[in-house]
């Protein structure tokens, strides 16, 4: 009895403070949330999509959210913003998957109550398998980047995990997480400066390169590994870099040189070609065919820098790789000629069916993440065909991606939101290459977190599992500066 009591005296004073709805003025337009998560396609078991409602003009002082299953179940959020419970969003997505969630929002401002259109939010019928994300998270300075690092974050909640931060070894910055298809078994990182070196984690077994090759000239960056696991390209860059005194571009990125090469695991030997080492040419950005038998990369004609670093522009190529010799094509195949569209090709990335490449193009350059008019393309492999992936552009920087392992969702940066800070999107592609409206990573408190936070998410992958990862060892490893020389075949 005292339970009731105290319950209705719960609901009479929620009542009283106008938590819910009452005297509902209806308002014939879409409410404005943040983020922008109306139409999207979302994988069942994903975080809830918390969301706010914004205004510029007046205080939005509670909203009111039900979201309605195909099925009849529903999910009820009331406060300050939509802060779903998560295992009843993952519920309600679960037994949705593959059909359409309705959301009706309404919103007190200034003491009134206003009732917004409903919108929908598709439920993927493709599954996303993987636990969760790799990304670094890095203030957008430029020489002086403070505290960075390279994180993981579980796509099932929001739970986030540092995977090693440079607070841990003198300010060291770290570069490109790579896993093999997603699988955190097999990764590859960069650490450059004083302590530099690259580390090949095969099966928890870490071996720590020496960071440069005096044959090569330059570190071994921008990881991709082959389908065997026994081989991982890199390019190797003499990078430097340049600033605007004026104009929407602030930074450019250029390579006085860059040369590709295969790193053989197995044998510890560095594996060259002439037709990617041309001294009158950069080659940049590799990656393996999903069946392992080309390896694409892209290549322009080296420029005077940094007076004409605008006239550096890639093309996409490809040359025959045979996993078990190690040794490469005779010739080198274009795929697509961005220079005939005075464009710029970067990070080609395939997907593992093996249909498409996606990859970006700019004007000019390879580092686009400072391109304002980047672009996501897709390349059909079996076709040849490549069209600007419009569905999911946007009218600032959308740069580096990559693939989950059954090819159906692809994370990649955007600073689409404030022109300033890259951030995670992610899309689905349908059975017609399509991709579906992007996504904002959810947040317990999105508003919050966008709005407050300093730093810029950049070289993201999806993972199988959680990286079981002893950065305590790997930073004694990179104190120590022991390094193990890599041969040159």
């Amino acid at each position: 009895m005292k339970y009731k009591i105290l319950t209705l005296l719960i609901t009479i004073f929620l009542l009283g403070c106008g938590s819910t709805p009452t005297d509902v003025k209806k308002v014939a337009s879409l409410p404005p949330i943040f983020p922008d998560y109306i139409d999207v396609t979302i994988p069942a078991g994903i975080a809830p999509l918390n969301f706010a409602v914004v205004s510029d003009k007046e205080e939005v002082q509670r909203i009111d959210v039900t979201i309605k299953g195909a099925n009849g179940d529903e999910l009820h959020a009331n406060g300050k913003y939509a802060d779903f419970n998560i295992d009843k969003w993952h519920k309600l997505t679960e037994e949705n998957r593959g059909r359409q969630l309705t959301v009706s929002v309404c919103a007190k401002i200034a003491g009134e109550w206003k009732q917004y259109d409903d919108f929908t939010i598709n439920v993927s019928p493709y599954p996303l398998d993987e636990w969760g994300l790799t990304y670094r998270r890095i203030a957008p300075g430029y020489e002086v980047y403070s505290k960075m690092g390279i994180y993981q974050r579980d796509l099932g909640n929001f739970n986030e995990f540092s995977i090693i931060e440079n607070t841990m070894t003198d300010g060291q910055c770290y570069n490109c997480h790579t896993a093999n298809r997603t699988n955190p078994n097999d990764f590859v990182f960069h650490v450059r400066g004083q302590h530099g070196a690259t580390l090949v984690s095969k099966n928890g077994e870490c071996t720590w390169l020496k960071a440069a090759n005096d044959t090569l000239g330059g570190s071994m960056v921008y990881p991709y590994w082959h389908p065997s696991g026994r081989y991982c390209a890199f390019s190797t860059n003499q990078t430097r870099q340049g600033f605007h005194i004026s104009g929407p571009k602030r930074l450019e990125v250029f390579d006085l040189s860059s040369d590709v090469l295969v790193y053989d695991t197995e044998k510890n030997e560095i594996l060259l070609d002439s037709l990617l080492n041309k001294k009158a040419w950069s080659e940049n950005t590799p990656s393996f065919s999903p069946d392992g038998k080309w390896l694409y990369f892209t290549t322009c004609y080296q420029q005077e820098y940094p007076l004409k670093h605008k006239e550096e522009r890639y093309n996409l190529c490809r040359i025959a790789f045979d996993e078990t010799t190690g040794h490469f094509g005779s010739q080198v195949d274009t795929l697509f000629n961005a220079v005939d569209l005075d464009k710029s090709v970067t990070w080609p990335r395939p997907s593992y069916d093996g249909k498409y490449i996606l990859f970006t193009l700019s004007d000019y350059g390879y580092f686009s993440i400072w391109h304002k008019e980047s672009d996501q393309w897709l390349l059909n492999t079996a076709t040849g065909e490549a069209r600007p992936a419009e569905e999911i552009n946007s009218n600032d920087a959308d740069s580096f991606h990559n693939w989950s392992d059954n090819s159906r969702w692809v994370v990649f940066t955007s600073r689409r939101n404030d022109g300033l800070y890259s951030n995670l999107y992610l899309t689905c592609i349908d059975d017609n290459g399509h991709f579906s409206k992007p996504f904002l990573l959810p947040q317990a408190n999105p508003e919050e977190y966008y709005t407050q936070s300093l730093y810029s998410f950049n070289t993201p992958d999806f993972t199988k599992t959680k990286v079981d990862f002893n950065s305590r060892a790997a930073v004694e490893a990179i104190l120590s500066d022991e390094r193990i020389p890599a041969q040159v075949r």
